[in-house]
């Protein structure tokens, strides 16, 4: 599957060649289709399974329709997206898998309070327009989310660095 999706993306990738890296374009496919699904998702579970009403679990909790169709979304956009920067994006990258799924869910998070952050001191402070206020919350968070994701989340250790880790896990494991 990996394999099959970079091929798709390389035979679209040809006209962007000049002006973007193929980690780059692989970063915009892949995010651009996670957050269409994202949309989709959220739009469904707002319209269609809620109908746009308040979840109510138990008689304590209160969950409103908005937030709950975005965890709904988020339940399968999030391990699509881990998925796609792991193994189509950043495939270089040789940290251990647990440890980019966490420092994705540190990202994802930020990434979210970013957008919360940008969107109330756009619309409500510098008196933005809505809409304007998105795109440009979108484009410093996208930005921001790809060089966390390149130097963070998937970095790509030196060799030497690698073999250190795993030598002193060796010793570890030997001593336990």
């Amino acid at each position: 599957m990996q394999q099959l999706i970079i091929n798709i993306l390389s035979f679209f990738y040809r006209p962007f060649e000049k002006y973007i890296s193929f980690q780059t374009f692989r970063y915009l496919a892949c995010g651009g289709g996670n957050t269409l699904l994202d949309i989709v998702l959220y739009t469904i579970s707002y319209y269609f399974v809620l109908h746009e009403q308040n979840l109510h679990i138990g008689n304590l909790v209160t969950v409103s329709a908005p937030i709950a169709s975005f965890i709904i979304a988020f339940t399968i956009t999030f391990p699509t997206g881990f998925l796609l920067s792991k193994f189509v994006v950043f495939s270089e990258s040789n940290l251990r898998g647990r440890v980019q799924l966490f420092r994705y869910f540190l990202l994802v998070g930020a990434c979210i309070l970013l957008n919360y952050g940008f969107l109330k001191l756009f619309v409500e402070q510098l008196h933005i327009n809505a809409i304007l206020a998105k795109i440009l919350t979108v484009i410093i968070v996208v930005c921001f989310s790809y060089i966390t994701q390149k130097k963070f989340t998937f970095k790509v250790k030196a060799i030497e660095e690698v073999e250190k880790n795993l030598e002193e896990e060796m010793i570890g494991n030997n001593i336990a």
